[in-house]
């Protein structure tokens, strides 16, 4: 733990200091990205395109993966394989931003499938245990399990020979990864899902961490703050590490699939899991890093957030408790293509942060793609924000669009 730091001495952090978060950025990259957000702005352009690049890639149309690989693919995606992203990882380094690597391959359904992005998530580890600037890699239980699998279970559904045989398969993958990530000092997110597979989810997570998190974190969870029983499991999470004796992995998102789940409960007729206000997402999400920061030496913990007032509310308990900014259980992170003025502002003063950065072909990255452009267009303002600082930065440099 660091000592104090008089407060007279502390830079004061601006999110909106156009000039830090775009530096690296030149006048024609600006253009083109303030160019991008401009037609993800237009709702009913995201959804017509949306629907297009996925038909598009299923009739393998020919110029389509140049388009998307030229715009969108550019702006959110590392690249196509590991050492594509080689250029972005060092990129941000030199800004002092780490990165979190994402195989970015969704919805499969094989055991084909799902061995192939155990091999891809191994090989990422063994990546990053060669590069001091990826700390973490991220995955999808979903990608290493059938989803169908993971419902059952949560449901209740008694093991049949066939079942129990895909369990155990899975389990494998997962402690596979688990055990690679522990020898190479390498740390794995495990993401949130939907709230029907979440409990099996979150039962396999705290496995591994019981196995590996007795001397470092090496395993984390992800709380979906939207949801209005996850401040409660995130106590119940650490009250189980500390009588288990290992450290809680603790990836704090405010969620992902707040439009599916509401739909599916009223379709099902029951109550819906999302808080039925943004205000009560933001009071459950603020005290959740309050709990993580007060218990932080046996909490690795990871602000995943692109809100402002929720990454300002951290720096400013880091500074008020004299708690170390490098501490390795206090870190930052935003996706590749976002929140720059987050992201290289919180790194210009000394905090841990990092950019989440996906890889992977362009039929494979398309899923996550279309979904990271709804979700940005339909949560209100974000997209607004985002090409709203662009301009700003050109009207600084005196250029226009």
């Amino acid at each position: 733990m660091g000592s104090p730091v008089d407060k007279l001495h502390e830079p004061l952090l601006d999110f909106s200091n156009t000039e830090i978060a775009f530096a690296d950025k030149s006048n024609k990259d600006l253009r083109k990205i303030a160019r991008l957000f401009k037609v993800m702005n237009a709702s009913w352009l995201v959804s017509f395109g949306s629907s297009f690049a996925l038909l598009a890639i299923k009739l393998k149309i020919p110029f389509v993966p140049d388009i998307i690989r030229k715009t969108i693919f550019t702006q959110f995606i590392g690249g196509t394989t590991l050492l594509e992203s080689q250029k972005a990882i060092d990129d941000l380094f030199k800004r002092n931003t780490l990165t979190i690597l994402d195989y970015g391959a969704e919805a499969k359904h094989t055991e084909k499938d799902f061995n192939h992005t155990m091999t891809e998530t191994i090989r990422a580890m063994e990546f990053a245990n060669k590069n001091v600037s990826v700390p973490v890699i991220s995955t999808k239980i979903s990608g290493l399990a059938r989803f169908g699998l993971l419902e059952s279970i949560q449901s209740g559904q008694p093991f049949t020979r066939e079942t129990r045989r895909e369990y155990r398969a899975v389990l494998k993958r997962i402690d596979s990864i688990c055990h690679v990530a522990n020898e190479k000092g390498v740390g794995v997110f495990f993401d949130a899902e939907e709230s029907w597979i979440q409990n099996t989810i979150d039962h396999l997570v705290i496995l591994m961490m019981k196995r590996y998190n007795k001397k470092r974190v090496v395993v984390y969870n992800t709380f979906q703050m939207y949801r209005k029983d996850r401040l409660q499991f995130l106590f119940d999470s650490f009250s189980l590490a500390e009588k288990d004796n290992y450290l809680l992995g603790a990836k704090l998102v405010r969620g992902a699939y707040m439009e599916k789940e509401r739909a599916r409960a009223e379709e099902l007729g029951y109550n819906s899991p999302i808080h039925e206000s943004k205000e009560a997402t933001d009071d459950s999400f603020n005290t959740g890093l309050r709990f993580c920061i007060d218990n932080y030496e046996s909490i690795g913990y990871c602000n995943a957030t692109h809100n402002v007032k929720s990454n300002q509310l951290m720096a400013d308990l880091i500074h008020s408790k004299g708690l170390e900014k490098n501490h390795p259980h206090l870190n930052f992170c935003q996706l590749l293509g976002m929140s720059d003025l987050i992201t290289f502002n919180l790194a210009d003063a000394g905090y841990n942060v990092a950019k989440y950065v996906p890889y992977g072909t362009v039929k494979e990255i398309v899923p996550y793609l279309i979904r990271r452009a709804q979700e940005n267009t339909a949560i209100a303002g974000d997209v607004s924000r985002e090409l709203k600082f662009i301009q700003k930065e050109l009207a600084r440099r005196k250029i226009s669009i």
